[in-house]
Order: structure tokens, then sequence, then C-alpha cells
């Protein structure tokens, strides 16, 4: 079993989890995730580990209710307890000093986006944060963001926060600037904005990190469910990823896959 010490919802069916696991705390590397499962015979959901503390043995999940399952993870409270967490999963971010690095974090895609923008200021990197949702009521961390990015720039599609608009327009103004322009882009989200983005950086030859997520069921390459193309191949998200180039990511395939079970239980998240 493990703890429940902290609960706490940040945006519309989404939580702030922080649960004692010691072990995963004191393994987990930026960018890998765990499967939890609330009770026995209950699904398995990947969670990225948004952030770990080795010293107190937590690990901070950040998780979206939009499932049965996950609506099932963020009713228990502090103080109760969750049935299993199987971790850290996955390859850990790519984390080298690039000189300046934009992270787009596009919904719940900015819990996903925190851990490895946290690393990537730690090893040197002059970041700039570029967060969106559809109104202020969906923009998450910019405050936590704040602490280690250079500037934090939001936008929101019906301009209540910040620049009305996508990311995409704020990487854009980036890129256009050579006194801005990054060396490396780091983008998690939804699909059609991974994709805007990977386009963008395109023709700039711009290095572009991407985090994928694809249906998991076990997390350790045993179902293929999480099987995405890459450069014409087929990997898996579960031990190949999360995350990838975001150049060599068939989107189209990844779309499609994310779509399949919609109609019985909502779209799947890696959050």
């Amino acid at each position: 079993m493990f703890p429940v010490l902290h609960n706490e919802p940040l945006a519309p069916q989404l939580h702030r989890m922080v649960i004692r696991a010691p072990r995963i705390a004191a393994a987990r590397k930026a960018g890998q995730f765990v499967m939890v499962r609330a009770d026995q015979g209950e699904e398995r959901i990947p969670l990225t580990i948004g952030d770990a503390d080795a010293e107190q043995g937590t690990i901070t999940l950040y998780i979206q209710a939009n499932g049965s399952s996950t609506r099932r993870i963020v009713a228990t409270p502090a103080g109760g307890t969750l049935r299993d967490i199987a971790g850290p999963l996955g390859m850990a971010t790519e984390i080298e000093n690039w000189g300046r690095v934009a992270c787009v974090g596009g919904g719940v895609g900015t819990a996903v986006l925190y851990p490895m923008a946290k690393a990537l200021a730690a090893a040197g990197n002059n970041i700039t944060t570029v967060i969106g949702g559809r109104s202020d009521q969906y923009i998450i961390l910019a405050e936590e963001l704040a602490d280690f990015s250079d500037q934090v720039k939001i936008t929101t599609e019906d301009g209540s926060l910040g620049r009305q608009g996508f990311v995409t327009a704020e990487l854009e103004s980036l890129i256009a600037d050579p006194g801005t322009t990054p060396q490396a882009v780091f983008a998690v989200g939804p699909v059609p904005m991974m994709r805007a983005v990977a386009e963008q950086t395109r023709p700039h030859g711009i290095k572009t990190v991407v985090s994928l997520n694809p249906i998991m069921i076990d997390g350790t390459g045993m179902c293929g469910g999480c099987r995405v193309e890459v450069n014409g191949e087929p990997l898996f998200a579960c031990v190949d990823g999360p995350e990838f180039d975001g150049h060599a990511v068939n989107f189209s395939v990844l779309a499609d896959r994310l779509t399949m079970y919609e109609r019985h239980d909502g779209p799947c998240r890696l959050a």
C-alpha cells in the first residue's frame, strides 16, 4: 500500500497528489513514469512522476480525472492509500546543456513538462517556458515553472490570461528573434499541438523532443498497446520512450491509436 499524503485540485479534473513511495523517489529521473492501480482488480494507469523528494521518500503525481479509473485514484483522500505503484518506468529525459531551450506545454501536458524543464534548468540551460490552455482556469504550474525559468509566457484560447491564441504563436516569436532562438525545444500536450511544434522547428533544424501518451496497459513492453511509429519503425513508448524526436514521430498513427477507445471511457493520458 502507498499512503496518500496530499491531494488537491489544480484545475478542472486535474489533481496534484503527493504519495509516499521511498524506493521510487530515490530512483526516479525526470521523464520517467509509474503505473498506478487504486485497488486490486482495477485498471493500471500510467502517470508521469511530476516531482520527487528522496529525503522525504515522496513522489508527486499530476492526474487528469477523465475516466473511471483516474476518477477513482483522485478520489483517494489524504490519509488513504493506493494499492499499487510500479516504477520508475520508461527512459529518462535526455539532459544536456544546449544553451537556450524552449519548454512548451499545452493543457495537462504542462504537468508532464514540469520535471523535464526543471531538470534542464538544473543542467544550466536558459529556459523559456511557454504554457497554454483553453482559459485561465486551465493554466497550471505557472508559479512553479517561474522558479527556474528565465521567463514564462502564457497563452489562452479565449484571451482570459496572457496572449490570446496558441502556444505555437509564442514559439514562433522566439524562433524569429535571433536573440531568443532556442537550440532545443521540448513539447508536451495534445497531439495536434506537438505535431504543430515539430513542424515549426523542422525548417530551422532545431532539436525537438516530444513526450507521447499512447494507450498503455502494463508499462513494460509486453502488451504492445503503446506502439508508436518513429522513423518508420515500430517502438514502444513505455520502454523506448515516452520521449522521442518530434521530427521522426508519425503523429497520424499516434492520433488514430489514441481515439480507439474514447467511446468507452474517455481519452487515455500519460499525465
